[in-house]
């Protein structure tokens, strides 16, 4: 499960200056006392909204967010993932069939949003299906067509290529209302946004010959740099850098854990450099400044919130899988074996074009 967090929070935002809006539904077989569908709404990589199938409900994970949005909002979303989630329990199934599976864990997801530049007016938009962490069917906005990297998902991109009228509604709600949406939020988030919150760095170590750790937390915005240096020199060797995780009080962390011996960095100097928002911290390894680290299953500072955004992301990693990989498809050419199978009707039912409220 902790993959999933580290995965979802992997959003790489090149700039400050450009913002992201994503929705992540997600419905899952074989998962015990668990929701077998999510909604989780992301606004540059933080949580703003959620909705599951245990509460039928979309609610606000953001103060901005429910202090700027009326009743209307949360009530017609509410409508719209309801419908969302019926087709999304359709849909697994029929993709289980398809693959030729009739029991397990297994996910079907729905990646969609866009992005915007301020400062260059720059937009792009994205709506993507996955399964079981693979691409399974896109939307080629720029083409006005489906594409699938999947034999398996081959019938979908022929029933709705001829489905004219719904691609150009799925184009306009990603290029304009989701861009509409999108600047909507990073006004009423502004204030959120747009903190910034400087690291605090330690070197910490299990015991005098365990690798030794740099520990930045309590940063915000995101976006960080963590490096060695040996001797002035750029130190690249032995390196392993961890994933960016949160924190409960929305600020994040990262480690940069560096295997070395005791006699090796006592006779070299080795610094931890750690870059942030045009401001640079730098610590020399030396010993008295390195702390006893206690070994967990999760890094120093993960709390309550890892365990939230678990719940709320489900078993992400399918969605952001097919995010990460969308630049790269290597799409299947249709052929002529169509089929009447209606896995894709939550195209149209549960998003692009649907709603202006999401």
């Amino acid at each position: 499960m902790r993959a999933v967090v580290l995965l979802l929070l992997g959003v790489n935002l090149v700039s400050a200056s450009l913002h992201t809006v994503q929705y992540f539904y997600t419905a899952t077989t074989g998962i015990e006392n668990f929701p077998w569908f999510v909604d989780v709404g992301m606004l540059n990589g933080e949580q703003i909204s959620m909705y599951d199938s245990t509460s039928k409900r979309k609610i606000p994970k953001q103060k901005w967010m429910e202090e700027n949005l009326d009743q209307q909002y949360w009530d017609s979303s509410t409508e719209i993932l309801r419908g969302a989630e019926q087709h999304f329990l359709h849909d697994i199934q029929v993709a289980m069939c398809r693959f030729n599976q009739s029991a397990g864990v297994h996910t079907f997801q729905r990646m969609y949003g866009c992005e915007w530049d301020d400062e260059t007016g720059a937009k792009n938009g994205f709506d993507e299906y996955g399964y079981d962490g693979e691409d399974f069917v896109s939307v080629d906005l720029k083409e006005g067509r489906l594409i699938s990297t999947v034999p398996q998902g081959i019938s979908t991109v022929v029933k709705w290529n001829e489905n004219k009228a719904f691609l150009e509604l799925d184009k306009h709600y990603i290029k304009t209302v989701c861009i509409e949406w999108l600047q909507k939020y990073v006004e009423y988030g502004k204030s959120s946004l747009q903190k910034t919150v400087s690291p605090q760095v330690s070197l910490l170590q299990k015991n005098p010959s365990s690798p030794v750790t740099c520990h930045a937390t309590g940063f915000y915005p995101r976006g960080i740099i963590i490096s060695w240096m040996k001797n002035g020199q750029d130190h690249h060797e032995d390196v392993d850098l961890g994933d960016l995780l949160p924190n409960e009080d929305g600020t994040f962390q990262r480690t940069s854990t560096i295997s070395v011996t005791p006699d090796e960095w006592k006779k070299n100097k080795f610094i931890c450099v750690v870059e942030h928002q045009g401001k640079t911290i730098s610590s020399i390894l030396k010993e008295k400044k390195i702390r006893a680290k206690n070994e967990t299953s999760v890094p120093i500072g993960i709390i309550g919130a890892v365990a939230a955004v678990i719940l709320l992301v489900v078993i992400g990693v399918a969605g952001f899988m097919v995010y990460r990989k969308k630049k790269g498809f290597k799409p299947v050419e249709a052929s002529d074996n169509s089929s009447n199978e209606r896995i894709t009707d939550t195209l149209i039912s549960s998003g692009s074009g649907s709603s202006t409220s999401s």
